[in-house]
């Protein structure tokens, strides 16, 4: 049987890591804001600053969750969903939702006259850098056990 190697796998570990945690990175983020973007159509297309707007972005954030642990798992940090990660994937995800919470407001004042769907891409930008960093510590990949030689007892 042929065994597939993804491109990525030629890469050094820590630098792997990241390629791999951008690319998933990037597919998220075009899903969240894709999502805010049809929550935003579904909810009659508020102004910026409204509180539906805040909730469509948070809709887009919440729905996106899922897709990107599983694939964080497996791809980025070649790991298997378990309960560890998962507290640390919804711990890294709520400092996350909250840099992104801290962010939108400011990136919408600032930069009001840059279309939604740009607005959150830098932020889920911004914060995506950090979240990595915060990541990194609660998917650490398991050392092989190396198994010791028996010894014969006499």
């Amino acid at each position: 049987m042929i065994k597939f190697k993804l491109p990525s796998s030629y890469l050094p570990g820590k630098i792997r890591s990241a390629v791999r945690f951008m690319v998933i990175g990037f597919s998220g983020s075009v899903v969240q804001t894709w999502l805010f973007m049809a929550a935003l159509w579904a909810f009659g297309q508020p102004e910026k600053g409204h509180v539906l707007y805040y909730v469509a972005f948070g809709i887009g954030f919440i729905l996106e969750m899922i897709p990107n642990y599983l694939f964080s798992n497996w791809y980025t940090f070649e790991t298997r969903p378990n309960f560890k990660n998962a507290g640390g994937f919804v711990l890294a995800r709520a400092i996350n939702l909250c840099i992104q919470f801290g962010l939108l407001p400011l990136m919408v004042k600032w930069l009001h006259h840059w279309r939604d769907d740009y607005i959150s891409l830098l932020v889920i930008f911004i914060a995506g850098c950090i979240n990595y960093l915060v990541c990194l510590i609660f998917f650490k990949k398991e050392p092989a056990k190396e198994e010791q030689p028996k010894q014969d007892t006499p």
